[in-house]
């Protein structure tokens, strides 16, 4: 069921993951990702390579969740690599992911950071 379009912007994969997930596509998803990736979940934990992210993303979507796009913040890019992040559609946290351009000149994420929560009490 995996697609075969690539993010060709690193900001795409934002697009493109909402997309598959709101397929169910847990191979898409994880096409997104490098076989090396590193993903702060769950929270609390990480999730580490293309075949671990796959099957975890397999586990969520048996539940239908739905995904709602949200617009991404400017993309920082030093050559290779680029800081994508977004806000919580809730506005009660953001996203941040590290992605790598591949030699195709597609772009993949290495590192993803999907929930970065606000706290109100951060400083207590």
């Amino acid at each position: 069921m995996s697609q075969i379009q690539r993010a060709m912007k690193p900001e795409d994969i934002t697009y493109l993951f909402v997309e598959r997930a709101n397929m169910g596509d847990a191979a898409g998803i994880a096409d997104l990702y490098e076989d090396c990736a590193v993903m702060a979940y769950p929270p609390g934990g990480q999730t580490v390579g293309r075949d671990a992210i796959y099957q975890l993303w397999k586990m969520v979507l048996q539940a239908a969740p739905r995904f709602e796009p949200e617009e991404p913040l400017p993309t920082l890019i030093s050559g290779d690599i680029a800081l994508t992040a977004t806000i919580a559609k809730d506005g009660r946290g953001a996203r941040a992911q590290v992605c790598r351009r591949q030699t195709d000149g597609s772009w993949l994420r290495l590192l993803d950071l999907p929930e970065i929560v606000a706290s109100l009490d951060a400083g207590q």
